[in-house]
């Protein structure tokens, strides 16, 4: 390995600043980031659409929720099964019980975008079914926003140093002192960066064609987030003990579904799609 000093150093604090027991932290901050671009941007695509704001606001209730839950429920079922097939009430609760059988606050130490893929996915079915939304329709236009929230929270894991690459003697390597002092691929700004490109892409090709072909945003969706995902789990340590040895992790895995769906809509004739 090189000199460390050639390499960025990264050790921040997870909070922004703390007063007693209350701390601000960076990855929070990405998440209400997160959800103030998307809401944003899907605002300018409600107003272009002539959909009313009192629409959206409910669509961003059942989002909020349904990525918060499906998230933690991805974690706790897809990575962590192990511990919490003995600790479910941990899975609804930010508190943890020590080996002494006391409680703690921890918060939720885990959540898993696959998961909140999912729970985005049942959200947006429940929104539609109860407010006679067509489902292709906000699929299509869901997806333009979804890339710049998952950048942004990509970021908090930045800060947090979780996610963190396998060793690499690049020049932008980074080593995370609070992990170790390995120089390691960025991996949570590869995604950051890869999410914002996806983002300018899909938001472009809507500008010029704002009643794109039922499906096609979407399934182009899938194919470039998720393949991105594939791809640079690569460069990614394992999460969790069992991915060791596997040819495919659980990150990989999880995403195949996702992109077999995307080929599907894209090769999908547009006839057997209703269009709006």
């Amino acid at each position: 390995m090189q000199d460390l000093l050639s390499y960025i150093i990264w050790d921040p604090k997870p909070e922004i600043f703390k007063i007693g027991s209350f701390g601000l932290r960076y990855y929070s901050v990405c998440w209400l980031l997160a959800f103030a671009a998307s809401y944003y941007f899907m605002l300018k695509v409600f107003k272009k659409e002539n959909k009313s704001q009192d629409l959206l606001d409910k669509l961003t209730i059942y989002i909020f929720v349904g990525t918060l839950v499906g998230a933690r429920l991805g974690h706790c079922l897809f990575y962590d099964f192990e511990y919490y097939k003995d600790h479910i009430l941990e899975i609804f609760i930010p508190f943890q019980k020590d080996p002494a059988g006391n409680w703690h606050m921890t918060g939720f130490t885990g959540l898993a975008s696959h998961g909140g893929a999912l729970g985005i996915l049942t959200a947006m079915w429940l929104f539609c079914r109860n407010t006679k939304t067509d489902f292709i329709w906000l699929a299509d236009r869901l997806v333009l926003v979804v890339p710049i929230a998952g950048a942004f929270i990509r970021l908090g894991n930045f800060f947090n140093s979780e996610i963190i690459g396998n060793p690499t003697e690049l020049p932008w390597a980074v080593v995370f002192s609070n992990i170790d002092n390995i120089p390691r691929h960025p991996a949570q700004m590869y995604e950051a960066i890869a999410y914002t490109l996806i983002f300018i892409l899909l938001w472009s090709m809507y500008q010029r064609n704002h009643k794109p072909i039922p499906g096609k945003l979407f399934g182009l969706f899938l194919i470039l987030l998720f393949g991105a995902r594939f791809v640079i789990e690569y460069v990614k340590i394992d999460q969790v003990e069992f991915e060791a040895g596997m040819l495919l992790n659980m990150g990989q895995i999880l995403s195949i579904p996702f992109i077999l769906v995307g080929i599907f809509l894209l090769l999908r004739k547009p006839k057997e799609i209703k269009r709006v």
